[in-house]
């Protein structure tokens, strides 16, 4: 194998370990957007919103965030996001880092919003119409950031795929026994 198509590759061991982080985080993201849920059954925002659980839903979303930033972070620090495989797989965690940084706010004003609903009929439609689309965004992001993740292990699969076409350098044996010197007594 050549030495620059060698160093192209993404190890394949490293490579599986990133695509079952990703996956994982994928996972986490998709269950909290369908489980994290501001409007009840009739589509409305409850009468009494439950402030505490608005705001868990920041810091839940917090954390989500920088588990994602981390995993962006520990792939550019690798050597291999600088290959050409490894910079499609960066520009999805870059973007996926991004969108997730951006719920835990929304999350946060829809918690803020429910501290200052008021009793005007007029005031209070207009703050509840405010936290609806806040949270829907919110959650909207971190479907985003899901999916940015989703092409980020697409990246790694066709990676993968590309594997294929090089053999994997084997382990070198052991060496041979050498051959039997000759023994110094002539016959």
């Amino acid at each position: 194998m050549k030495p620059d198509i060698q160093r192209e590759l993404i190890p394949r061991d490293y490579a599986l370990h990133l695509i079952g982080a990703l996956n994982a985080m994928k996972g986490k993201l998709l269950n909290a957007a369908q489980q994290w849920e501001l409007l009840g059954e009739s589509g409305h925002v409850p009468a009494v919103p439950s402030y505490t659980g608005l705001l868990q839903h920041a810091a839940d979303a917090q954390d989500l965030s920088c588990d994602v930033v981390r995993l962006a972070a520990d792939f550019a620090r690798s050597p291999h996001s600088t290959n050409r495989a490894g910079r499609a797989v960066l520009v999805h965690l870059a973007t996926a880092a991004t969108l997730s940084s951006l719920a835990a706010p929304r999350f946060a004003d829809t918690a803020e919003t429910d501290l200052s609903l008021s009793v005007s009929p007029i005031t209070r439609q207009y703050r509840e119409n405010s936290m609806a689309i806040d949270h829907a965004t919110a959650r909207a992001f971190l479907r985003r950031t899901s999916e940015s993740l989703y092409n980020a292990i697409e990246e790694l699969d066709a990676h993968l795929d590309f594997h294929r076409f090089f053999p994997t350098p084997s382990r070198r044996e052991s060496p041979a026994p050498a051959p039997p010197r000759p023994s110094a007594r002539h016959r």
